[in-house]
């Protein structure tokens, strides 16, 4: 079942996948409306196959930059807030409706169709929708395999993850290279650090810090489905290290049992997926 308060996977708002997702949907753009002729496109005067396809290659470049202009909004926004799969869903049938209004305006302003507007941004709706949720869903299915084939490679190139006694959890940087590993028990904390993360842990009975070059959202899709989880835009917890989760005015935050450990706070957008965990931790606590 889909949890709808959840927040997004980090792949989703890549910058390499979002170019991915832009060019795709381009392309996918373009061979539909040459095949399937949608929003009038028949009637477009006398046009031989070539120039028809240079004014539909024209069309798709107009709807495209409407999507170009929401993901670098879904960006920018995502930087400061978390972007939850509920309001992803509703920020893509925006996308639909202010592409299938500007393709209607198109239709009735330059192709001069006779019908009435609200009829045209109803099909220009549907037809928009085959455009858009087509090519999304299946690069949606495309990147969600890639990562997990990435994190499997990752374990496989780690041989020390097959000592299960050991318990060992490794961290890469930017360029996919193992920079630095810990075992998970002395792990409290990951913060983020620009386009660096600080990674606090316990070293020989001392707090100590690593930085390493990553970004949390990376590091959030390593350990996506793990008791490793973000709470904040600026933190990941290492939840079994966790000794209480405390409500104070300002909202809840979490304190580790080591008290040289900074209190980390968790954000509204991340107290469901927060909850759940610790909800996890309860059923599994043997209490005879």
């Amino acid at each position: 079942m889909v949890d709808f308060q959840k927040p997004i996977p980090p792949y989703l708002n890549e910058k390499q996948n979002i170019t991915r997702l832009i060019l795709f949907t381009s392309l996918f753009a373009l061979v539909f409306i040459n095949a399937y002729s949608p929003f009038g496109a028949d009637r477009w005067y006398d046009l031989t196959r070539l120039e028809f396809f240079t004014y539909s290659s024209l069309t798709i470049l107009l709807g495209m930059l409407v999507v170009v202009i929401s993901r670098i909004l879904m960006y920018r926004v995502s930087k400061k807030h978390a972007i939850n799969v509920w309001q992803y869903l509703i920020w893509i049938f925006a996308e639909i409706f202010c592409m299938a209004l500007a393709y209607a305006l198109f239709e009735k302003l330059f192709l001069k169709d006779s019908r009435i507007f609200i009829d045209l941004v109803k099909n220009s709706s549907r037809n928009t929708a085959l455009v858009l949720l087509l090519p999304y869903s299946t690069l949606w299915l495309y990147f969600s395999w890639r990562d997990k084939k990435e994190q499997i490679e990752r374990l496989a190139d780690f041989p020390v993850f097959l000592e299960n006694s050991r318990n060992m959890i490794p961290f890469y940087d930017d360029k996919g290279i193992m920079k630095f590993s810990i075992k998970k028990e002395n792990l409290f904390y990951v913060e983020s650090a620009e386009n660096y993360v600080n990674i606090c842990y316990l070293n020989k009975g001392k707090v100590s810090k690593y930085l390493l070059r990553l970004t949390l959202k990376k590091i959030e899709e390593n350990f996506f489905g793990t008791e490793i989880i973000r709470c904040h835009r600026s933190y990941i917890v290492n939840f079994e290290n966790v000794k209480v989760i405390r409500k104070d005015r300002d909202g809840l935050n979490l304190e580790f049992d080591n008290p040289s450990v900074t209190d980390i706070p968790v954000s509204k957008t991340y107290v469901n997926a927060v909850m759940q965990t610790f909800s996890k931790y309860c059923q599994t606590v043997d209490l005879s």
